[in-house]
């Protein structure tokens, strides 16, 4: 196999696509450190499968994806790919029938790795199998990577070892022996778990088959049991129906009853309702009356009001008259007032434009006076400025060396001043970092600061820990208080419950005997038993049914000896005792002797609700009794009031337990927060602190640069200064050689003269006529303001005119208002003398109204009466019907619980229990029912003694038997991969053995020969040691460089161990070519003489081998003998970059050239 290329994506600092070539030969790579050189080795051995992700320089998988840089974010995913070419090597398992491999590797971010070879992917494992199969991969003895040279060196013999299995090529070999291996022991394991599990199934399966014998005896029990259970349903059944007839024979009699009671109640009913019916007309007709003398009382009411309001309404119209004629009179004036204004007007703007006329002429002449004293101005001006000109071109010279002085003068004497200035500065900024404390004080500040925030931080965590434990506490102390409260509401909850129940069975007149009973726990059944339908009835002699004393003179007998009396265990009314001292409780078990000895009225109970009494009657013990019921529910509800106070105390501890944890908690919270806050203040004055003393430093800092820049300036001004004076002479002599001018002058000063007086003329013949302007425009502007004051007068005349108009007609109106006014007074007193009388009419009207509403009122409340008695004696009719409804009610319901669990228990009818109970005559007796449940109680009694039966004993019996000949036969597939197993491992061990042995020879020959070569003399030898079996053997190096003796290679110099090293990696090379050998800076060891020498090595390897060389080196010499070379540069920070130079073509170009 041979490698033709790499290609990188996104791994480590290769984050764009990166190819590159691997020719055959030497190829270098070289480049500054840290660019990413060995990255392409780590690219290499990621491709080839390696796992570890420190040896691939990382501290996890993911780093080898690009992880960003300045310019660039990071990658969620890195990509290597290896180019091969088969040249006849093939695997069974990775693409056989390919010559060229496209291996790659792709890892995502937090998701793992992808093999794929050719676009299919594949294992890891096969990966790596493939590589070892031409002595390659990632950890062959072929990668050498900076440092392996040293742990070569440093390795044990057994370490070793590995240089000769990639030799042998028996890497990969190695890897399929542990591979076996692993499978032969989990076979092994198999096999000893199918044996376990083979033993368990076997007991199961005799265990199976007893309980299947069971079944069979529990199935014919079982239907005993049914048909003997279906003869006594259908005797319960019709004991039933015949308890159903005679309750709804008393029922029909009670209905004809209640019938009667119905029609004297609808009769009653209907008089009320007559009754009734009058009273809303009569009730609406007193109501409209006294609702139409309220109303007409309203009505007089208003008119008083209205009046009221016409009085005021009068005054008010005499007030806006008198006001309207004030505003008539004011307008008149105003009017008369403009009118006068506008004849003023008129006459001044008559006056105004004959005096313009005048000033026409004026302004004429006063033009032709000034522009001739413009002409002479004009004149005198030019020759002035000739005058000027010259004089000017002679004094500017002198001016100019004047101003030089000058400005000389001025800097010399800025310079000295500013000297001055920088030394008294300088000066000040002594003084001043002299006196200045505040950097000491800032250092103190700031270490008190320190000080106390340490105090409060440590605090603070005993602070948090307290606050754990309180909120603990709390937490502990909650659940407690829960489940009080939860107990007592479920408490409460069924005490309410109770209570409604107790009370909706109620009867609304007559309260039956039940309710004043006290019975025992456990006693309600054989009360009921023993009384029946007579604790319904009530201790009032007025009803219908009910309990009474007794004559005195009876004698009682006793009960049976022995016996528990009922009397003991009730408590209630005197009326009671006779029939409860005649009751004894006893067990079920007790009756047949006993019930002899009854005397007449007398009878025994048992506890479940069994009856025996003495005239021979008996009741079986059943179904709980509504009575019974009663009873049991206010037995509970009195022992939930204990229990509900018992619970209270219980809330309230538990309350007042997590009230106090809740509490400690929130003072715990307050201290820690407070103790938060004052932390956070103490911070935030650390930091303050640390600022002040950062402007303190910063400040004492600010001294010294500026007494630099002091010192600096003033250096500089002493040099400006000695410049400014040798200016200053220069100056100084530049003026005392300049003449004078005194002609040019007194000629300027003649011209200057003259131009005045002709400037004075022209200004006085300018103004003159600016003054005549001035007046024509004042009078055009009073013409404009004289026509604007004309219209404003017009118009002020027009809204006086409107104005009056308005007020008159205003005036008009009033007055007629006012006279009609004047005329309602006597209207009012005639409507409040119609509203009298008709409220008198309407008063009486309303008292009629009243009294005959009142009198149907009391007609009412009669019949009402004889209603509520007919509905009473309605509702005792109901009452004794619905108690005899309930009772039939509770026959048919017993009969219909029975047919139910007829239903339930057999899915049947009752009429067809006979055929399942093999009762087949019709006329014959069924049996008695207490025969039927001993024989029910004798049957189940045999069933339960068989205990818990598995009924598909039989099945599962024949599903084990199934499985475990199953499992005999899997058992013996896997002792025959066993032995295979074995066997593949013998073959293996045998051949690595071989191939090992004849790999050390081989390699033996060439490291020989390759030391001499290298050394230029000596000798060397390898060993195998440790083990006399080579797979477990180690690898010992005997050396003896020229001039030396023989000893081992950790005892040879740095260079000679290097080189050493390097003969046993070319002697595998030679052994079992790998098609790749990379060498990462393997030459740094060594001085230049060595390096010659491993270079000629490497040229020698070239020649006699098939391998390409992946060479990354520093020196120049390695650099000298490469083939090619490939730089990688870093151009920018964290991403590498590529460049190739083929030096052989290089050559050939220069050699042509």
């Amino acid at each position: 196999m041979k490698f033709t290329g790499l290609r990188i994506l996104g791994f480590k600092t290769f984050v764009e696509p990166t190819q590159v070539p691997i020719e055959p030969g030497l190829t270098g790579i070289i480049g500054p450190n840290g660019c990413g050189k060995s990255n392409l080795v780590e690219a290499l051995r990621f491709v080839m499968g390696e796992s570890s992700y420190k040896a691939l320089r990382g501290s996890g998988m993911d780093d080898v994806i690009f992880s960003g840089s300045g310019k660039r974010p990071s990658r969620n995913n890195a990509e290597v790919t290896l180019y091969a070419d088969r040249e006849g090597v093939r695997s069974a398992s990775i693409a056989p029938d390919a010559d060229a491999l496209e291996i790659s590797r792709k890892i995502e971010r937090e998701l793992g790795s992808t093999y794929r070879v050719n676009g299919r992917e594949v294992r890891a494992r096969d990966v790596q199998l493939l590589f070892a199969d031409v002595a390659s991969g990632a950890r062959s003895s072929a990668m050498v990577r900076q440092g392996q040279i040293a742990e070569l060196i440093a390795a044990k013999p057994t370490q070793r070892r590995s240089i000769l299995e990639d030799a042998a090529g028996i890497s990969g070999l190695h890897s399929r022996r542990n591979e076996a291996e692993g499978r032969l022991k989990a076979a092994e394991t198999n096999l000893e778990r199918l044996d376990d599990v083979m033993s368990e199934i076997a007991g199961q399966l005799d265990g199976l088959k007893r309980q299947a014998r069971q079944a069979v005896r529990y199935r014919n029990l079982s239907d005993e049991i049914r048909k003997t259970e279906a003869a006594l349903f259908l005797v319960r059944w019709q004991a039933a129906c015949a308890r159903v007839g005679e309750a709804e024979a008393v029922l029909s009699s009670l209905s004809a009853d209640v019938a009667t009671a119905t029609a004297a109640q609808a009769e009653a009913a209907r008089n009320e309702a007559v009754s009734a019916s009058r009273l809303p007309s009569l009730r609406e007709k007193a109501a409209g009356a006294r609702a139409a003398v309220h109303r007409l009382r309203s009505f007089r009411e208003e008119l008083d009001r209205e009046e009221t309001r016409q009085k005021e309404r009068r005054a008010e119209l005499r007030q806006r008259r008198t006001q309207a004629v004030s505003d008539l009179a004011h307008e008149t004036e105003i009017e008369d007032e403009a009118k006068a204004a506008a004849g003023q007007i008129d006459a001044e703007e008559e006056r105004l434009v004959a005096e313009r006329a005048g000033l026409k002429d004026r302004m004429t002449e006063a033009t032709g006076h000034s522009d001739q004293a413009a002409l002479q101005l004009r004149e005198g001006e030019t020759a002035l400025a000739g005058a000027t000109a010259a004089l000017a071109s002679a004094a500017a010279e002198r001016a100019a060396r004047k101003r030089a002085l000058s400005e000389a003068e001025a800097k010399l004497s800025r310079l000295k001043s500013e000297g001055e200035s920088a030394r008294r500065e300088c000066a000040k900024i002594e003084a001043e970092r002299a006196s200045d404390t505040a950097l000491e004080q800032a250092k103190a500040r700031f270490a008190t600061a320190e000080e106390a925030l340490a105090g409060l931080e440590a605090s603070q965590q005993a602070l948090e820990t307290g606050l754990a434990e309180a909120r603990q506490a709390e937490q502990r102390a909650r659940p407690a208080k829960d489940e009080a409260d939860r107990a007592l509401a479920a408490l409460q909850t069924e005490a309410r419950t109770l209570s409604r129940m107790l009370e909706a069975e109620r009867p609304g007149r007559f309260a039956p005997v039940i309710d004043a009973l006290d019975v025992d726990e456990g006693y309600e059944q054989a009360l009921v038993a023993a009384l029946g339908d007579d604790l319904e009835a009530s201790l009032d002699p007025a009803a219908p049914s009910h309990w009474g004393p007794v004559a005195k003179g009876w004698l009682d007998r006793n009960l049976p000896a022995d016996t528990d009396c009922l009397a003991d265990h009730v408590r209630g009314p005197d009326v009671l005792a006779r029939r409860l001292k005649q009751v004894a409780v006893i067990d079920d078990a007790q009756a047949e002797a006993l019930v002899e000895q009854l005397w007449p009225g007398q009878r025994l109970v048992s506890r479940e609700g069994g009856l025996w009494r003495w005239d021979g009657f008996r009741v079986r013990a059943g179904a709980p009794t509504a009575a019974a019921r009663r009873l049991e529910q206010k037995n509970r509800l009195s022992a939930l009031i204990g229990e509900i106070r018992s619970a209270q105390d219980k809330v309230k501890e538990a309350g007042e337990a997590f009230e106090a944890a809740r509490q400690a908690r929130a003072s715990a919270e307050r201290g820690e927060q407070e103790n938060r806050n004052a932390s956070r203040s103490a911070r935030q004055a650390l930091d303050a602190a640390r600022a002040h003393l950062a402007e303190a430093e910063r400040r004492a800092g600010r001294f010294g640069e500026r007494l630099s820049a002091l010192a600096a300036a003033l250096a500089r001004i002493e040099a400006d200064t000695a410049r400014a004076e040798a200016d200053l002479a220069t100056a100084r002599e530049a003026l005392d050689a300049t003449p004078e001018t005194p002609a040019l002058e007194e000629a300027r000063r003649a011209a200057l003269s003259q131009v005045e007086q002709l400037r004075l003329k022209a200004g006085e013949a300018r103004l003159a006529l600016d003054r005549l302007t001035g007046e024509d425009r004042v009078a055009e502007r009073r013409l404009g303001d004289l026509a604007a004051d004309r219209e404003r007068w017009k118009q002020r005349v027009a809204r006086a005119t409107t104005r009056v108009a308005e007020l008159t007609e205003r005036l008009t109106g009033l007055d007629t208002e006012i006279f009609t006014l004047d005329r309602e007074p006597e209207l009012f007193d005639e409507r409040r003398r119609k509203l009298l009388t008709e409220t008198g009419t309407a008063e009486l009207a309303a008292q009629l109204a009243s009294e005959a509403a009142n009198n149907a009122e009391k007609a009412h409340k009669q019949a009402v009466e004889k209603a509520r008695e007919a509905l009473e004696n309605l509702s005792r009719a109901r009452e004794k019907r619905a108690r005899d409804e309930e009772r039939a009610e509770s026959a048919r319901q017993r009969r219909d619980e029975i047919t139910a669990q007829i239903h339930g228990a057999f899915g049947k009818a009752p009429q067809e229990l006979a055929a399942i109970a093999d009762l087949r005559h019709d006329s014959a007796p069924l049996p008695e029912p207490a025969g039927l449940e001993a024989r029910i109680e004798r049957l189940k009694s045999e069933r339960e003694k068989l205990g818990i039966v598995n009924l598909r004993a039989e099945e599962e019996a024949a599903e084990i038997d199934t499985r475990l000949a199953t499992m005999t036969s899997e058992r013996g597939d896997v002792e025959a991969a066993i032995r295979r197993l074995r066997q593949g491992i013998q073959d293996l061990n045998r051949e690595g053995r071989e191939r090992l042995l004849a790999a050390f020879t081989e390699v033996d020959a060439h490291f020989r020969s390759l030391f001499t070569h290298l050394f230029g003399g000596g000798t060397a030898e390898l060993a195998l040691t440790e083990s006399d079996d080579p797979l477990d053997a180690g690898l010992e190096i005997i050396a003896r460089p020229p001039g030396k003796k023989p000893q081992i290679m950790t005892l040879l110099s740095g260079g000679e161990q290097a080189l050493t090293a390097m003969s046993l990696i070319f002697a595998v090379f030679l052994t079992n070519p790998s098609p790749l050998c990379v060498l990462d800076e393997v030459d740094a060891p060594l001085d230049d003489a060595n390096v010659e020498r491993f270079c000629a090595l490497l040229e020698d390897m070239r020649k006699r081998t098939e391998t390409r060389f992946l060479v990354i080196t520093h020196n120049p010499i390695t650099m000298a003998h490469m083939d090619r070379l490939f730089g990688v540069t870093m151009a920018e920070r964290g991403v590498s970059q590529l460049v190739s130079v083929d030096l052989e073509t290089a050559e050939a170009f220069r050699e042509a050239s």
